[in-house]
């Protein structure tokens, strides 16, 4: 765990799984996150496989599991908690941000202040 994401056993569990799946390719070292201008709220989170690095992303490593935070993303992401949730009819990652002052009724996006 680290002061700029900590990732739940549940998160954990889910990238490794997807890490395991065809769509990852031999390339992929782990997850990728960022964040982008979308949604009612005003930012969205994106997540991918990761291919490699940039000289300023954030890596962290949790027991092997490898997420790479992009540069710019790094700000909005400090002390958030990665989670994975899985409910009768949906699975999703979920992040739960300290920053965020405020988000969408769909959950999709976020704002800080």
């Amino acid at each position: 765990m680290t002061d700029m994401l900590s990732i739940t056993p549940s998160a954990r569990r889910r990238i490794d799984h997807l890490m395991t799946l065809a769509d990852a390719g031999d390339d992929a070292i782990g997850i990728r996150i960022g964040v982008k201008n979308a949604g009612c709220s005003g930012m969205t989170y994106t997540m991918d496989f990761a291919k490699g690095s940039g000289p300023h992303d954030e890596i962290i490593d949790v027991e092997g599991t490898k997420v790479v935070i992009e540069a710019a993303a790094v700000m909005f992401l400090i002390g958030t908690e990665l989670d994975f949730k899985e409910e009768k009819l949906s699975a999703t990652f979920v992040f739960n941000n300290p920053n965020a002052t405020s988000t969408c009724g769909c959950g999709e996006s976020f704002a800080v202040g």
